[in-house]
C-alpha cells in the first residue's frame, strides 16, 4: 500500500491525533480508521463520472505509536469500481497539506 507513515508517536501525541481527528474527519465503523474527504474540485475524471460512488475519501489509521494516511482514492459506497484509484498529483499534495498542517497545530514531533 502506498502511503504516508508516521511513527514513534507519543502518548500524548496519539491522544492530541485522536481528539483532532474525532473533531476534523468522518470517522469510521472500525474504531480507529478515520476519512479525509477529497474535495469535489480535486477529484479525477472517472470520480466525477461517478456521483453515485461518492463522496470519496483518503483512510487515515491511528494505532497505537502511529498514524497512517493511504495515497488510495476511496469511494464511499462502492469498493470495486474502476473510480478507485490512486491519488492523482493534486489529490496527494491536497493530502501531504494536511498533514503538514496537522503536524504543526497539533504539535506532532514524531
Amino acid at each position: 500500500m502506498r502511503q504516508y507513515y508516521l511513527d514513534e508517536l507519543s502518548f500524548l501525541e496519539r491522544d492530541n491525533l485522536d481528539s483532532f481527528f474525532k473533531r476534523t474527519l468522518k470517522a469510521s465503523v472500525l474504531g480507529d480508521v478515520f476519512w479525509l474527504e477529497i474535495p469535489q474540485d480535486l477529484l479525477a475524471p472517472a470520480q466525477l463520472e461517478h456521483p453515485d460512488c461518492g463522496p470519496f475519501y483518503f483512510s487515515v489509521i491511528l494505532e497505537d505509536t502511529s498514524v497512517r494516511f493511504e495515497f488510495l482514492v476511496r469511494s464511499s459506497h462502492n469498493m470495486h469500481c474502476s473510480c478507485i484509484a490512486w491519488a492523482t498529483p493534486a489529490q496527494r499534495q491536497f493530502l501531504l497539506d494536511f498533514i503538514d498542517k496537522m503536524i504543526e497545530d497539533e504539535l506532532i514531533s514524531a
